[in-house]
């Protein structure tokens, strides 16, 4: 048979690309672990922020802050179920730096813009921080635990317990003059509740998990999570709206956020029935609206014709996670995720076979796609966001031996501040609301300017006479 050139170079790159793309042995652990070290490699290639000039913890355009503490937790939980420190160092930086002044995650560089979910992801790193026993910063620096403390505390600040505000709930929003303020979400509040959960369990504290059942139980309440325990994306606020009108989009970091928090408080109620319910109720949603054929997916875009944005990209392989760490402090889970997570995490290794572009800087063949459903097909969508989600997909499959979080009663060594956060006042000054007093007081003073330029201009015109 006689091949053209341009057969023989197509023949040596599909070779060259079979040889390069990631192989993973999902019945040995040190397959797993060498594969999830070469998809953190390609993740942490996108990071900017310890180039010279750059800031430490931020990542480039297009991505936000909250995906910047995203891909920071993940890292700790990679160093985690690895073993592999090889990121140890630029993760406690960026920690450490993002933290801000007041060691509440409310940054110069940030805090105009940020949500209560930009907060939460850098507060929910700082937590698996502290979980996992990662290197604690320096003394004068406040500890992984006080930093999750602090937000946790402007959270508590932050809940708006207005009948006509939906009688409780963190609006997505923390100023008044950013667009979405009159909205609250899961998101938002599903960072509070896992927060929550997990400073009860840690601490031993019975106020965080009154807060936590409380969060949880006005979610329920509003309808953003229903009798079939699907989690909502959230509704308006204001008059009328009063989260009535429920935007009923479902996003897997949503229900991964409550199904983790969720087993977090199973396992500090020492397996209370009705958390174990609620558990087990989070656990059937998501395996039935997130997965298709056993495989995860992101419903709410995948398949449409606009696809999912730079956000959305990032969301599931957060659920892949926090499902593999529920099935940690949960076990009776395993039966139902363990499965899920096999098929998931080897769907997401076939589509990490990607060559090397100007974005991605991994080893060519090995920058992950975005779609897990097309097996065996890379679907060309590349990003910090598919990176991280394959990262999360394949490295939960080493839950079975990775290490249980660590409580304060233990060996958990970080140090907490149960005052720790400051007000958002001394941050932004916001606009006073008007009040009845103020509109009488700006009337006199009206009518006193009125009566001072109609007593000059009098007196101008008798001059005149």
């Amino acid at each position: 048979m006689h091949l053209s050139f341009t057969s023989i170079v197509g023949l040596l790159s599909c070779l060259v690309h079979s040889v390069i793309a990631i192989e993973v042995d999902f019945t040995n652990h040190d397959s797993i672990k060498s594969a999830a070290s070469t998809v953190a490699y390609g993740l942490v290639k996108y990071y900017t922020g310890n180039n010279t000039g750059d800031v430490a913890g931020n990542l480039p355009d297009p991505y936000y802050w909250w995906e910047c503490g995203a891909m920071f937790g993940t890292l700790v939980d990679y160093w985690a179920f690895t073993g592999d420190e090889s990121y140890n160092a630029i993760t406690k930086q960026a920690l450490v730096h993002q933290s801000g002044t007041d060691g509440d995650f409310m940054p110069d560089n940030q805090t105009k813009s940020e949500g209560n979910d930009d907060q939460g992801f850098w507060a929910l790193a700082a937590m698996t921080a502290a979980e996992n026993n990662f290197t604690n910063p320096d003394s004068s620096v406040p500890g992984w635990l006080a930093m999750a403390q602090a937000v946790y505390n402007e959270y508590v600040e932050r809940w708006n317990e207005a009948r006509d505000t939906c009688g409780g709930g963190m609006r997505w929003q923390i100023f008044t003059f950013n667009n979405g303020y009159n909205y609250k979400n899961s998101v938002s509040n599903g960072c509070f509740f896992n927060i929550a959960s997990r400073l009860a369990r840690y601490t031993g504290n019975e106020t965080y998990a009154d807060w936590a059942t409380k969060i949880f139980e006005w979610e329920m309440g509003v309808g953003f999570i229903n009798d079939d325990y699907n989690v909502l994306d959230g509704a308006g606020n204001q008059g009328t709206a009063n989260c009535t009108g429920i935007n009923a989009a479902q996003f897997t970091y949503n229900a991964g956020l409550f199904m983790h928090g969720a087993a977090h408080m199973y396992n500090h109620t020492n397996g209370d029935a009705a958390w174990k319910t609620r558990v087990d109720g989070l656990v059937k949603s998501a395996s039935t609206v997130f997965f298709e054929n056993s495989i995860l997916w992101e419903p709410a875009c995948e398949k449409t014709d606009s696809g999912c944005n730079t956000d959305q990209q990032a969301f599931k392989g957060h659920l892949a996670r926090w499902m593999a760490l529920t099935t940690i402090i949960a076990p009776f889970t395993a039966d139902t995720i363990t499965p899920l997570l096999k098929l998931t995490a080897t769907a997401a290794a076939q589509q990490c076979s990607g060559q090397s572009a100007a974005k991605f800087q991994g080893p060519a063949g090995t920058a992950c796609g975005f779609s897990w459903l097309k097996q065996g097909s890379f679907d060309g969508i590349t990003g910090v966001g598919e990176q991280m989600s394959a990262l999360q997909a394949i490295m939960g499959t080493l839950a079975d031996v990775a290490p249980a979080p660590y409580t304060s009663d233990n060996g958990g060594t970080s140090q907490g501040n149960a005052n720790a956060g400051a007000s958002d006042s001394s941050k932004i000054s916001q606009p006073k609301k008007i009040t009845t007093g103020d509109r009488a007081g700006a009337g006199i003073l009206t009518a006193l300017v009125l009566g001072g330029l109609m007593y000059g201009l009098y007196f101008v015109m008798t001059e005149k006479d």
